[in-house]
């Protein structure tokens, strides 16, 4: 993989997390340049570099080289090996920012993961998935695929700015193969969960986001179940803050979610309103799936067994960043998704991936 005919090329950073675990998926180097070299400060940044040494700690063999401006990197991917470990991550992004693309290699390594992880548990903004998403969203879409030992624990609960909370990661689910799966019906939610916290703050709030919830949700006949998850003393950062992650779940198991922080001068009230329509939205926007656990589905169904993969999405999950994420599997994994609209709701589109029959390598060499 030294020589440069070899190394598969992409510009600008988008999609970073993304390429570098395709590149340790398929043992293909990758050179990423022009990172965003019009900015007034050019290169990467704390979190990604923080995300390159996390990969370089759970590998044997990686080698990242990165240009002085920090503009162009090359990475050449070695083995996962995985191990017990401890991360501190910055406070600019969320711990669900590292932990959202490490779970998708911890099934193909050679030992088993066990990584705490230090920072900030709840995002800033919309733009990164907190830790309750991860948890709720991820892992059980990880188990329709075979990886069934697998857990996220928060310890301490970290509001931003200044965090103080900590994840422990556990995968004992070591597999060499994924299985294929198959969902193109369109999915009926009859249960709505959720995870209403603060901390630092009155435990009353945390009361007023649940009735909030409750009386909107009313109305949808639906099974409501929010818990309350009030932290305290050592465990509960060195924030305060409050916040509200809300699951539809239907009886095989899939789900749709949302969360949000409590942003400055937010009421309770506010904040649980917005999140409980964002919900309601995003059911009806959603196939079997939310917009959140597509890329994961996409990774696994391209590295499965050579067998079709089926699932059914809505026309309004198809947006730019669904495309960037099929371009980068296929320059990398080499797999095409196949788009089909659905022949009983032409609403709704079943995507299907064949899976290039990937087989850990880390397994070989252990």
């Amino acid at each position: 993989m030294s020589s440069k005919s070899n190394i598969i090329t992409f510009e600008g950073h988008r999609n970073f997390r993304l390429r570098l675990i395709l590149s340790l998926l398929s043992g293909k180097s990758i050179k990423i340049v022009k990172i965003r070299s019009d900015d007034l400060n050019p290169g990467l940044k704390d979190y990604e570099v923080s995300f390159l040494r996390l990969l370089e700690s759970i590998t044997n063999g990686s080698h990242i080289e990165i240009s002085y401006t920090g503009t162009t990197i090359i990475f050449k991917p070695g083995i996962i090996i995985g191990g017990d470990l401890t991360h501190n991550c910055p406070h600019s992004k969320p711990i669900g920012y590292f932990v959202e693309f490490i779970i998708m290699l911890a099934p193909f390594s050679k030992k088993k993961f066990n990584i705490i992880f230090k920072g900030l548990t709840n995002s800033h903004d919309d733009q990164d998935s907190g830790i309750d998403l991860v948890k709720w969203g991820l892992l059980p879409i990880m188990e329709k695929f075979g990886v069934r030992e697998i857990s996220l624990h928060i310890l301490k609960r970290g509001s931003p700015p200044l965090g103080g909370g900590e994840v422990h990661f556990q995968c004992n689910s070591l597999i060499q193969q994924l299985l294929t799966i198959h969902s193109v019906d369109i999915p009926k939610f009859s249960i709505i969960r959720g995870i209403a916290y603060c901390t630092r703050v009155s435990p009353s709030v945390v009361n007023r986001m649940i009735d909030t919830s409750r009386k909107i949700l009313k109305s949808t006949g639906c099974e409501v179940n929010i818990t309350a998850d009030v932290w305290r003393g050592e465990n509960s950062g060195k924030s305060p803050g409050f916040g509200i992650t809300l699951i539809a779940e239907n009886k095989r198991g899939w789900r749709i979610l949302c969360e949000n922080t409590g942003k400055a001068n937010e009421l309770p009230e506010e904040l649980s309103e917005g999140t409980t329509y964002q919900l309601l939205d995003e059911i009806t926007k959603s196939g079997c799936i939310g917009r959140f656990q597509i890329l994961l589905c996409l990774v696994y169904m391209s590295i499965g067994k050579e067998d079709i993969g089926r699932i059914i999405i809505h026309k309004d999950q198809v947006d730019e960043k669904f495309i960037y994420n099929l371009r980068d599997i296929k320059q990398i994994l080499g797999v095409e998704a196949f788009l089909k609209e659905d022949e009983e709701d032409n609403n709704f589109i079943i995507v299907n991936v064949k899976g290039n029959g990937f087989t850990s390598i880390s397994k070989k060499v252990a």
